[in-house]
């Protein structure tokens, strides 16, 4: 018996899978925050925790020392399992694998098949849904579909929001259609850019967003305007979205899914080391935003992982690729810290599927359907 089937059968959870959850009282959340970063579009161990060679120099030598840095974070090598950034990111939040389904057959987008940390969280604490956030890329709108799961379980109502471009868009748009300031013309094609947006949702079911999230995109307008053209882009944009939002909406669970690195694919090598250090550098101002808020100072826990790993094969006609298969694209690792959180180096190897439930182990509830458990050591 492999260790998938294990897991399954040792906490019973094929009865499980098939029946919901029985409603829970939700007592106010009074444990740390978390601030979960996807350091996304697929990296090496090389460019980001050697010592030496590393293109993060303040994720390896300031923020790896603060806590519990695990250099060998492994995704398993069941078979079906894709070493891509939706199916890790997703890996990351179910914790386990597998655990999504194609939104319709034509595209890539993945939906959850069980729940989410987002879900299980706003279960189980009584959280308003603008203090769970997720931040997501403008070139990912595969991830737009990861705020809540499919099937029996907690579902829409449990949901985290979204902050991204097509979130923006889809406020601007409205805003502009009910102000009617512009030509007949613009605001017909305004009409048809926001109907193409709100179908991208295969589900139907795109919530408006909260009034605190509303009032998050006005200020964001008043500040950038409309064109597009004076708002950061790429993972920059994920930066300023996410330092915003701890100032503004004071999010208890955060998740930025950066994603930049995968540029790499273009096939420039620079395009893949210039993201990872563009993603070190948003993780200095996200650190030192918390560091110098008393809601966050000494009260925030920081997950830092990738989405997967990538290999370096010289002989592909563009190196660095993800979708073979290899050892390499198995190969990740993860840093923690804050409140509660250990230091020191776990020299073993640890299941990406651990990250899931060592987030809830720390935020003081259960991922029930999740295959790993937390990581022994992690904590204090």
């Amino acid at each position: 018996m492999d260790r998938r089937s294990f897991t399954l059968g040792s906490l019973g959870l094929a009865a499980g899978l098939a029946t919901p959850f029985p409603a829970l009282s939700q007592p106010v959340y009074s444990g740390p925050n978390v601030i979960l970063v996807r350091f996304g579009g697929g990296v090496r161990r090389a460019e980001t925790i050697d010592e030496a060679a590393t293109w993060a120099p303040y994720l390896r030598h300031s923020l790896a020392p603060r806590g519990t840095f695990i250099p060998d974070l492994r995704i398993d090598r069941l078979e079906g399992v894709n070493t891509s950034h939706a199916e890790g990111t997703l890996n990351l939040l179910t914790g386990r694998y597998l655990a999504y389904r194609k939104l319709d057959a034509a595209s890539d987008r993945l939906e959850p098949t069980e729940p989410t940390l987002f879900e299980y969280l706003r279960r189980s604490f009584d959280i308003p849904s603008h203090q769970v956030l997720l931040v997501n890329g403008e070139d990912r709108p595969q991830e737009e579909f990861f705020t809540f799961g499919a099937g029996d379980h907690f579902g829409v109502a449990h949901r985290s929001e979204m902050l991204s471009l097509h979130r923006y868009k889809l406020y601007r748009s409205a805003m502009q259609l009910a102000e009617g300031r512009l030509p007949e013309d613009q605001l017909r094609g305004i009409a048809q850019e926001r109907q193409a947006l709100l179908t991208a949702d295969a589900r139907g079911e795109t919530p408006a967003p909260s009034p605190e999230v509303q009032a998050f995109w006005a200020r964001w307008r008043q500040d950038f305007g409309d064109t597009g053209l004076k708002n950061p882009r790429g993972d920059r944009l994920l930066t300023e979205l996410s330092a915003r939002a701890l100032a503004e909406l004071k999010p208890r669970f955060l998740m930025v899914n950066y994603q930049d690195p995968d540029y790499v694919h273009w096939g420039n090598a620079s395009h893949y080391t210039r993201a990872i250090a563009i993603i070190d550098e948003g993780l200095q101002r996200l650190v030192a935003a918390a560091d110098a808020d008393p809601f966050y100072r000494d009260r925030t826990i920081f997950v830092i992982t990738p989405d997967c790993g990538r290999d370096a094969n010289p002989l592909a006609e563009v190196p660095f690729q993800h979708h073979f298969n290899s050892r390499s694209a198995h190969e990740t690792w993860a840093v923690l810290f804050g409140p509660g959180i250990a230091r020191g180096v776990i020299d073993t190897p640890v299941d990406q599927s651990a990250i899931a439930p060592t987030i809830a182990a720390a935020m003081g509830f259960a991922a029930h359907r999740a295959e790993g458990s937390a990581i022994e050591g992690a904590f204090l």
